[in-house]
């Protein structure tokens, strides 16, 4: 049963923050500071994902293959390198890391 209460209260909170959109004025979305931080936020929290699960196991901070990957991923991106181009080099080095460590 909690786990449909769960859902439920997840149900309610996702419609009231929904409906919390809405019901901002538009002016409020023309101001430079609220463009300026919508542009800005989703590029945050996907560098806080990544950094998270590149990072962190549990409770501890970890340094494996995954972040021997992503810094691949970073450097292919420094050369300018095509999209499918960073994501081959960052599965290739964890793939390899992973299999030289175990």
């Amino acid at each position: 049963m909690n786990i449909w209460t769960a859902i439920a209260v997840t149900a309610v909170g996702c419609y009231a923050v929904k409906l919390a959109g809405l019901l901002v004025p538009v002016g409020a979305l023309e101001r430079p500071l609220v463009k300026r931080m919508a542009a800005l936020l989703p590029v945050a929290l996907l560098a806080a994902l990544t950094a998270q699960q590149t990072f962190a196991d549990g409770r501890a901070l970890v340094l494996d293959a995954k972040a021997a990957g992503l810094a691949a991923a970073a450097v292919a991106l420094l050369l300018r390198a095509p999209f499918l181009l960073v994501i081959a080099s960052a599965v290739l080095v964890t793939a390899g890391v992973r299999a030289m460590t175990g």
